[in-house]
């Protein structure tokens, strides 16, 4: 594989533009060596939905588009990033037993940590903010068997 993959997709504010952020990163990554049917997928899949959703439902209308970037580093770490045009950073909202929302970066940073990652918020030039991950790269050396299917 190449030392270094990239690729990006921008798209609008919108919630419909969630699911077209996840099935772009889970495609890509098919393509870069890993299965969409892998632990691995399913949780950087679960990331994008709740980033995208930040980007979507946290910019109030002042951030018309979202860009979901990916780079692939030398096969060892795996960066996405979601960039909006909203100045505010993400904060943690208090947890109330009726609440619906407030904890998508509770979830993001417990799945990153859990994999071995970082997360990361920090700024653009353009006054918005990145919120990014990374993770170590690892793509199963065999293929993973899905239920009822026996191994040869």
């Amino acid at each position: 594989m190449a030392d270094h993959l990239e690729a990006s997709v921008t798209l609008p504010s919108d919630p419909a533009s969630v699911s077209a952020a996840r099935a772009y990163v889970v495609t890509t990554l098919a393509e870069w060596g890993l299965p969409a049917d892998t632990d691995a997928a399913e949780t950087i899949r679960l990331i994008v939905s709740e980033l995208a959703t930040n980007a979507v439902q946290h910019t109030f209308g002042q951030s018309p588009t979202f860009t979901v970037d990916l780079e692939l580093d030398r096969d060892e770490h795996l960066r996405i990033g979601v960039t909006d045009s909203h100045p505010r950073f993400p904060k943690r909202l208090p947890a109330a037993v009726q609440q619906d929302n407030g904890r998508g970066l509770v979830i993001i940073r417990w799945l990153t940590a859990e994999y071995g990652g970082k997360l990361r918020i920090r700024p653009t030039r353009e006054g918005g903010k990145t919120v990014s991950i990374e993770l170590p790269w690892t793509v199963p050396a065999e293929p993973v068997p899905t239920a009822g299917q026996q191994d040869p």
